[in-house]
């Protein structure tokens, strides 16, 4: 029988997949919640997929006390900040109200069984907002400006409510961090794809919004190296997850294009006030510090390294 048992919400998304694979190879059982009814791209075979909706609280937390993980991991969440702007509603309930109910969950299923829980909760730069801070650190203030990012403080700060409670909930602030597994919706994998698609004469130009914003970005199976660092840690705390250096949209542009055998980029590229997001966080960069005292966590992989290994995949397709 594996030595350990793990849940993860959200498994659908690049993160969960990435997360679930390298659970398994460390003989892990895994389960998953999604509420996807086909089957999951990347996902394992030997994942037990349960289908709920987190905002079925009873549902959800029935199958947590049944389930019994020594690992949780809560990645589901209204994962488009644009999105979040037309479904503040659904946003506010899926990443803030469910984050707070697993929590609960968990603790409830230690209570029962006497068996510790670990806790890992996904949370973002976007809590930070408009800052003048930089880089943010875990003792940066937290004023998120749109509703993705309101919603997710809300589950961070309940995260320490949970931590003090004696549930060893870590709530890990990620940045920006990509893979070939995003889907084509969000602008790093719609810039890779259709610069591809260019490449190879299948489209004409590239269609963004602001290309002065700023990001730190970095490589997803990197972050979820720092999930599961959290959840073995024994002083779980708040961990900002990055790798300390920031690009522009305009950047991640250019490297694409040069990764894919074009210089003159610009030629390509419009922007479109349809994109611009109603309102944009200031620069955000991370200060990994702390997960690296305490975690022993460090990014692998470059931004360079990062748009090469992302054109090459839709150069492939």
């Amino acid at each position: 029988m594996p030595a350990q048992r793990a849940l993860i919400t959200g498994v659908g998304g690049q993160d969960g997949t990435y997360l679930a694979e390298a659970l398994l190879a460390d003989g892990v059982e895994v389960h998953a919640i999604d509420t996807a009814p086909t089957p999951i791209p990347h996902l394992p075979d030997d994942v037990t997929v349960h289908a709920l909706d987190l905002r079925d609280v009873d549902a959800v937390r029935t199958l947590v006390l049944e389930l019994a993980p020594a690992q949780l991991y809560n990645l589901a969440a209204i994962s488009s900040v644009a999105r979040s702007w037309d479904q503040p509603d659904l946003t506010s309930a899926v990443n803030g109200t469910a984050a707070v109910a697993l929590m609960e969950s968990a603790w409830r299923c230690q209570e029962k069984h006497g068996d510790p829980v670990s806790f890992v909760q996904a949370s973002s730069a976007e809590i930070f907002g408009v800052t003048t801070t930089t880089p943010q650190s875990e003792s940066t203030a937290l004023a998120p400006v749109n509703p993705y990012g309101a919603a997710k403080a809300y589950g961070h700060l309940m995260a320490r409510v949970y931590r003090g409670r004696g549930l060893a909930t870590s709530s890990l602030i990620l940045y920006n961090h990509e893979s070939p597994r995003r889907p084509t919706g969000f602008v790093t994998r719609k810039i890779t794809s259709t610069v591809a698609a260019i490449r190879q004469g299948r489209a004409e130009s590239l269609v963004l919004g602001n290309l002065d914003a700023r990001r730190d970005w970095g490589w997803a199976p990197d972050y979820v190296e720092a999930m599961r660092a959290a959840a073995r840690t024994e002083t779980p705390g708040d961990f900002v997850v990055a790798t300390g250096v920031s690009h522009s949209v305009a950047d991640f542009v250019a490297a694409a294009f040069r990764h894919a055998g074009i210089d003159d980029w610009a030629a390509f590229v419009r922007t479109d006030p349809e994109f611009v997001r109603p309102a944009d966080a200031h620069e955000l960069v991370g200060d990994a510090t702390l997960a690296r005292d305490v975690l022993g966590w460090r990014p692998t992989v470059g931004f360079d390294d990062l748009v090469r290994r992302m054109v090459e995949h839709d150069l492939a397709q």
